[in-house]
């Protein structure tokens, strides 16, 4: 297993809608491990392809690290998703904070349905069906957006994005230290000369 450089934020393939995964494949399955061993690396509960530079409709999570603190819900332990499709959101809106590993040090509340149901393919290629609430949903409606090409921050109101805007210039120009790789950011993006 390899630990994979995660894109940040104003990287174009965090916001693109990305393809279905066609078939299984050993390259898939490499794929999966690492992605695994990047989210746990990274600290993070959840990682999705296009977070790696993959435009894939494919996530993994392990919100078992949370849950099991908050003693709230059951452990699920270690989850691939391949082109999940979100079946319905409902309950009440909850607010909690969110952060992102694409995004790093940035946090901030969003308000959510506390409950979603999703059907995926497992790692395995496997039809599954899942019913979530509190954190493991905030998790799977969270990954299943970067599948979208939406990041968390959108649902910020133009006054909240206002007051991250100079975290987020340093996160564009790679200034950002963090301690897990990240892609580099090119030259002129973090305002050198070619």
């Amino acid at each position: 297993m390899s630990v994979l450089p995660i894109v940040t934020y104003d990287d174009p393939v965090l916001r693109q809608a990305s393809a279905p995964v066609k078939e299984n494949s050993e390259e898939l399955q490499q794929l999966i491990s690492d992605m695994f061993e990047t989210m746990y690396n990274s600290n993070g509960v959840g990682l999705a392809a296009p977070q790696i530079g993959r435009s894939i409709r494919l996530f993994v999570m392990d919100a078992d690290a949370i849950t099991s603190e908050l003693d709230e819900e059951e452990d699920l332990g270690p989850i691939a998703m391949i082109n999940p499709k979100i079946e319905s959101l409902s309950g009440d809106k909850v607010k909690m904070e969110e952060g992102c590993l694409s995004i790093p040090d940035l946090r901030d509340e969003i308000v959510r349905p506390d409950i979603v149901t999703v059907s995926y393919l497992d790692r395995e290629f496997n039809s599954k069906k899942l019913t979530a609430e509190g954190w493991v949903s905030r998790v799977i409606q969270h990954e299943f957006d970067h599948l979208e090409g939406t990041l968390f921050i959108d649902y910020l109101s133009a006054f909240r994005k206002r007051l991250h805007r100079s975290m987020l210039k340093k996160i564009d120009s790679g200034q950002m230290e963090v301690d897990y790789p990240v892609v580099p950011k090119l030259p002129e993006k973090a305002g050198q000369t070619v």
